[in-house]
């Protein structure tokens, strides 16, 4: 199962408090101040990695929580800076702060970054004493550190998105074009996870099936939308066997205005599939309906090994073009 979108809270470590004691030994009965600083809390960092390709560390992780500093001792001993936490991430998540709203990308960078900040040490007393008062009897509590409400989000990194609608054909096309295995069924949603495959060094993204009405929470395909984000090309697949091509394929286009409007501008070619059922004639028929459109298409079908092999270098090709 796919973990993408979790909320977690993140708590720095508070800081240590400061001491307020006076020394006392056999040579000296009323000493002067002599408390200690408290020690930094626990600062929390995040930093990508290729390595992890979802969230699901923290699915039942509901918190990650650094340690409190140290407390200041007496003979001006400080206390110990907490150790910091740096917790990965797959690149590509995106961080939404819940109670501000903001949001950062975690990116790829070898430079953690900073999400919520330890607290400070509280000061001993040693630090309070001046001219006018030799014997402060008071210091300072560590401060708190920051607490963090955050919602993660995850958008895969592939250079190809498969689209279309449920049993289009999208999750056999993978199958045949990389080494994914996903599930494969005659009937909507087989495919409940986005899946990936590599074709050559190029990651395919099979995006489960959307509907209308997916941006605004029908079927499964809200979830899955911002995987396309990220991607250098679209693949949408449409059924040539469908009795309203047309429709097919602005549904789609539809849904994504409504989602973000960019991905509107992505380079998309058509791939008409399942060809091997169509006759000639409604083959040709779809093919014209596309170009005239301005589209570039490719029939496609699991059972024909030559029109996949060909398939697999148009795709390169393009990726090829796509990053000059």
């Amino acid at each position: 199962m796919l973990v993408d979108n979790i909320k977690l809270t993140i708590r720095a470590g508070d800081g240590g408090n400061g001491a307020a004691t006076f020394r006392r030994n056999g040579q000296t009965a009323k000493g002067g101040p002599d408390g200690g600083n408290g020690g930094n809390g626990g600062n929390v960092y995040v930093i990508g990695s290729h390595n992890l390709t979802d969230l699901r560390e923290f699915r039942y992780k509901k918190a990650v929580v650094a340690k409190k500093g140290v407390n200041g001792k007496r003979q001006n001993m400080h206390g110990k800076n907490a150790p910091h936490i740096t917790i990965q991430m797959p690149w590509g998540t995106k961080i939404t702060n819940l109670d501000t709203c903001g949001v950062i990308e975690v990116g790829e960078t070898t430079k953690p970054m900073l999400l919520a900040q330890g607290g400070r040490g509280g000061l001993g007393n040693t630090e309070f004493k001046t001219a006018t008062n030799q014997a402060p009897d008071s210091a300072e509590p560590g401060e708190p550190g920051e607490v963090k409400n955050l919602l993660l989000e995850l958008s895969l990194i592939a250079d190809v998105g498969l689209i279309g609608l449920p049993n289009a054909g999208k999750s056999s096309l993978l199958t045949v074009l990389t080494n994914a295995t996903p599930a494969i069924g005659a009937y909507p949603f087989t495919t409940l996870d986005a899946t990936i495959g590599m074709l050559d060094t190029y990651p395919i993204a099979d995006i489960p099936g959307l509907i209308e009405g997916a941006s605004g929470g029908k079927g499964l395909g809200i979830s899955f939308l911002r995987h396309i984000e990220k991607t250098k090309i679209l693949l949408h697949c449409i059924d040539v066997t469908l009795p309203d091509l047309l429709a097919s394929y602005e549904t789609i286009r539809s849904e994504f205005g409504k989602f973000d409007p960019k991905l509107l501008e992505k380079p998309e070619y058509i791939i008409l599939s399942k060809v091997d059922l169509a006759d000639t004639e409604t083959i040709a028929k779809a093919a014209k309906l596309f170009t005239n459109m301005g589209k570039i298409i490719f029939a496609s079908s699991i059972y024909e090994p030559e029109r996949i092999e060909e398939l697999k270098k148009v795709i390169i090709r393009l990726l090829k073009n796509a990053k000059a």
